[in-house]
């Protein structure tokens, strides 16, 4: 093969070698995964500095733990790549030796044949042809320069490289350290996030059974109805209410118990939007299908002996009979499958009061008739089972599942956000649930007979809640001490009032607080629920869990003062 033929193909592989190189990862992409890492060490730190559970923040960091980790395997396998590509540019760099010397060896014996002997000897044989064969070799001779720059040049660029290489592997290194740091602190603060968590739900168990008897009754000293079989709604606006002092504040509930299965005022929001019978009830209730049951079955009544299962229907007083008739049917509908569900087909009795679904026997009448004729015999059915319609007067515009309320799931019951559209605030809310018009949608729960008969408590008061809280969740031994102070103590001990409780704090070294300036909450706009409530005060800042906040707000607040659901705000007034 020619020996400059040679040469091309070499010059044609060095081009290729460096074409290839060219997509190699550089150190810029090593610079990004740095930068990752510092973002991570500042996320971090953000973390730690946080006073509210981890567990969010802490997830994000795994996700770029694991971006980091991937990025250095591709680092990795392009290094093997590199190293291997190195060996064979050196053996490239062998082979353009090797071809260097021939050119050089036949420039020599070119240039020797151009002495003065043999110039003259050539002139003399052929001016032409000679003159040809010099041009040749000396434009042989530019080429051969042009090659050796280039071949100096890729020599200069590969050592480069290599250079680069060992650069890029101590860095590369260096990130792996860090990394495998970061993945240990990481999983630290997982564990720390969890042993809070658990530590938390711990300390809301050891509630003691008298204190969550004391719960109990509380909740139970509001009359709050279950439906509106119970009768009208009585939930006050404290908004409009002045307790006398200043500031004040309150917490506002969403709906009232239990917000399971059929939003009654979001059944008249529904019908009011146009929205029919089944389509209200296929809101509330999910996977359902309907079926029709004899009418005329008989159904046992406590008090009233064998009713037809219609005749029975018709005394029911679940939904004031001015409503739209579409709610009126939903509901007709729901109470039908409710009593078959609860007495099994008939074969065992159902009570009359709220507990089961309020009968007062004879015929209500007017549109209420007209509902339970239109939907004769209609009941909702879930895989094959009837389904037990549950429902309650308000929601506050989120329903949750059965599992959620009462710990055993159907599957016919829905968590959802009960509202026209999208929620981005607590005003969107009242503007787009449909049961914004009950008077129970948001109100303040409970009273004390000074203060205008409100709920709202002072701002020392709401101090004392966030110091219990701090104390209960500092040692859970102190728990009996902290019911509230207006009643006996469920557990027959002492009941710490608010000095005791700051004295408490400081004996533990924590700092009480006397005064609260600001309470913000943030809630979950799908789920309905509160995430955390921050508080501020004289001593600071201080995060809980909103759960959390609700159980030990209804253990210490006077009189029947409380919470009653899991979607509540803190208003200042």
């Amino acid at each position: 093969m020619p020996k400059l033929k040679i040469v091309s193909i070499f010059l044609f592989l060095v081009s290729c070698f460096l074409f290839l190189n060219a997509r190699l990862v550089m150190a810029d992409e090593l610079e990004e995964i740095e930068k990752k890492l510092s973002d991570l060490k500042r996320a971090l730190q953000m973390s730690i500095a946080a006073t509210s559970p981890l567990e969010k923040n802490l997830t994000t960091l795994q996700k770029n733990l694991s971006e980091i980790q991937s990025k250095i395997t591709i680092i990795e396998a392009d290094v093997v790549l590199k190293e291997k590509e190195v060996l064979e540019g050196e053996k490239l760099l062998i082979l353009a030796q090797e071809l260097l010397g021939q050119k050089v060896r036949q420039i020599y014996i070119s240039s020797s044949q151009f002495n003065s002997t043999k110039v003259l000897l050539l002139l003399g044989k052929n001016l032409n042809l000679t003159l040809r064969q010099f041009g040749y070799q000396k434009k042989a001779i530019e080429n051969d320069r042009d090659t050796i720059v280039k071949v100096v040049l890729y020599i200069k660029d590969l050592e480069n490289k290599k250079k680069t290489l060992e650069s890029e592997k101590v860095r590369l290194a260096s990130v792996k350290k860090e990394t495998d740091n970061q993945a240990q602190f990481l999983q630290k603060e997982i564990t720390g996030a969890k042993k809070y968590q658990g530590t938390l739900s711990s300390q809301i168990a050891q509630l003691s059974a008298r204190q969550q008897q004391l719960l109990v009754q509380k909740l139970e000293s509001l009359h709050l109805p279950t439906s509106l079989g119970a009768g009208p709604l009585f939930c006050t606006d404290d908004r409009k209410l002045d307790p006398g002092f200043s500031p004040s504040f309150a917490a506002f509930t969403y709906g009232i118990p239990h917000r399971v299965g059929m939003n009654q005022y979001g059944a008249l929001g529904r019908a009011k939007s146009g929205q029919n019978h089944k389509d209200i009830l296929n809101a509330y209730y999910q996977g359902i299908s309907f079926e029709t049951r004899d009418s005329n079955m008989k159904i046992k009544v406590q008090g009233y002996g064998e009713k037809n299962l219609d005749e029975y229907l018709l005394g029911i007083y679940e939904m004031p009979d001015s409503w739209p008739l579409e709610a009126l049917k939903a509901q007709a509908v729901a109470a039908r499958s409710y009593a078959l569900a609860y007495t099994n087909n008939g074969q065992s009795e159902i009570c009359t009061t709220q507990a089961c679904q309020v009968y007062k026997g004879g015929n209500k009448g007017g549109n209420w008739e007209k509902a339970v004729n239109d939907t004769k015999g209609e009941i909702m059915v879930y895989q094959g089972e009837i389904v037990k319609a549950w429902y309650a007067s308000t929601f506050g515009g989120f329903s949750f599942t059965s599992g959620d309320v009462w710990g055993s799931d159907r599957g016919y019951t829905r968590r959802m956000r009960d509202t026209s559209g999208d929620v981005g605030s607590f005003s969107d809310l009242s503007e787009k649930a449909y049961d914004r018009e009950s008077p129970c949608f948001y109100a303040a729960q409970g009273f004390r007979s000074e203060y205008a008969k409100s709920a709202w408590l002072k701002s020392d008061e709401v101090a004392d809640i966030v110091n219990v809280l701090l104390l209960a969740k500092n040692d859970g031994t102190t728990q009996s001490h902290l019911s509230q102070i207006d009643k006996p103590n469920p557990d027959g001990v002492d009941t710490w009032d608010a000095g005791r409780v700051k004295s408490e704090l400081k004996n533990r070294g924590i700092t009480p607080y006397n005064s609260i300036s600001q309470a913000s909450v943030d809630w979950d706009k799908g789920g309905g629920k509160v995430n955390s409530i921050s508080i501020q005060g004289d001593a600071g800042t201080s995060s809980f869990d909103g759960t959390e906040f609700r159980n030990f707000f209804n253990l210490r607040a006077p009189a029947n003062i409380q919470i009653v659901g899991p979607l509540y705000n803190i208003e200042r007034k």
